[in-house]
Order: structure tokens, then C-alpha cells, then sequence
């Protein structure tokens, strides 16, 4: 698990995008150009919340987002995402 200094507010979560797929299930390597955003990935921080509205993932879940979810931030030459936790499909 990454250790991030960053503590998102409300109802942000900071979330490590997995690694894009190299290979298909047939064993067909996927070159750079061809390779999709990853829409799964690991809970680094999450905020406190709303008053009216808990936050109800946590560090260390494993979740499934939109393509096009969050804002990209690069932190100590790491890639993470930051978004809302309404972005948030699924606990996996």
C-alpha cells in the first residue's frame, strides 16, 4: 500500500489506478497505442465526508470507477486519481 501525504476533503478519494492490461485473455499482446484507461483500482485516502452523507469505502478497497472519472495528479513520480466518491461504481 502507497503511502500518499495527501489527506482528500469532503467526499473525495484518492484511488491508485491499476496497471493497464499488457496481454488479452488469448495471450495477444496489446501495444501502448491500443491499451484502455483502466476503470479498477486501490483506495490510497479518503476524506471525512459529507455531514449528511458518511463515506462508505476505505483504504484498501479495491473499486470500480467511470473511464473518465477524477482529476489526474502525479505525486513523487506516482500516478493516482482523485474524485468524488459518487465516481465510485463499485467495491470489488
Amino acid at each position: 500500500m502507497s503511502n500518499v501525504n495527501i489527506k482528500p476533503l469532503a467526499d473525495r478519494v484518492l484511488v491508485e489506478p491499476a496497471a493497464a492490461e499488457e496481454k488479452t485473455a488469448s495471450g495477444i499482446i496489446i501495444p501502448d497505442t491500443a491499451k484502455e484507461k483502466p476503470q479498477r483500482g486501490s483506495v490510497i485516502a479518503v476524506g471525512n465526508g459529507k455531514p449528511d452523507e458518511p463515506i462508505t469505502v476505505k483504504v484498501g478497497d479495491s473499486v470500480l470507477y467511470g473511464k473518465y472519472a477524477g482529476t489526474e495528479i502525479t505525486v513523487e513520480g506516482k500516478e493516482y486519481l482523485i474524485m468524488r466518491e459518487s465516481d465510485i461504481f463499485a467495491i470489488v
